[in-house]
């Protein structure tokens, strides 16, 4: 896939809204998002990818769209930051230990890490997110992340909709073969070879004027659309190979 146009170098988030680390974190840190890195750099190219879109994209060979508002379930990040590294896409995450080895491992794949969370420093990063929307890029929630509750979709994005007039929509992607770990979002790294369907839903857009009331009906709707491209990924993953799902080289 072709790189996307340069844009301007994220600003680091400043000393004084950093989270500090005590040593022994420190060298976990250090030490789950190099053997993460390492992982996904090495199982990722082992990889069978097939996408399916509820509606066409403009592009026929697109794997996703931009500037778009996506969001996926947090149970998805290993196979997701392999099909969309290098494509400088933003991603909201916490400022939580789990936040943080995520961004320096999905910094290290070519993507933005935009530090904050429903329960803090929410509004900074909504509009770090909404500045990368205007430069014509993408942005991602992990929906649910950091900690749950598993798969409910919190109003991140549909706020960000509002606010920048963008589109909003969601995907999945499910595995054919992976290890399931034991934690509170059932977090999936793919076994070597194995094959990947990507599910992308159709757009929607929050109206400027739109009220509290309307505003849950979106939310609603997004909830709707992450369950509904979950649902259809794992209907189909044993079908990717075939014609109608073609794998591709990525």
């Amino acid at each position: 896939m072709s790189s996307s146009p340069s844009v301007a170098e994220p600003r680091p988030t400043p000393l004084s809204e950093q989270r500090e680390f005590s040593l022994r974190e420190r060298i976990q840190l250090w030490l789950i998002s190099w053997a993460a890195y390492l992982a996904i750099a090495l199982i990722g190219p082992t990889l069978r990818y097939a996408v399916s879109w509820e509606e066409e994209p403009s592009q026929p060979d697109a794997t996703f769209e931009k500037p778009v508002i996506y969001s996926f379930w947090h149970r998805a990040v290993f196979p997701a930051t392999w099909i969309w590294r290098k494509q400088k896409i933003a991603v909201m995450v916490s400022r939580s230990f789990d936040g943080e080895y995520i961004a320096r491992i999905i910094e290290r794949f070519g993507f933005q890490a935009v530090r904050g969370s429903s329960s803090r420093g929410g509004s900074a990063a909504l509009l770090g997110m909404k500045g990368v929307l205007e430069q014509g890029e993408t942005v991602a929630f992990t929906i649910d992340g950091p900690r749950g509750p598993k798969y409910i979709a919190k109003p991140g994005p549909v706020k960000l909709s509002k606010i920048s007039g963008l589109p909003m929509a969601a995907f999945y992607v499910a595995l054919s073969d992976a290890w399931v770990l034991n934690t509170w979002d059932e977090f999936m790294i793919p076994k070597p070879f194995s094959r990947a369907l990507v599910r992308l839903s159709r757009k929607t857009v929050v109206p400027s004027d739109a009220s509290e009331e309307q505003m849950a009906e979106y939310r609603a709707q997004l909830q709707a659309m992450l369950e509904r491209v979950t649902r259809f990924a794992e209907e189909n993953i044993a079908r990717v190979g075939s014609s109608e799902f073609s794998t591709r080289s990525l």
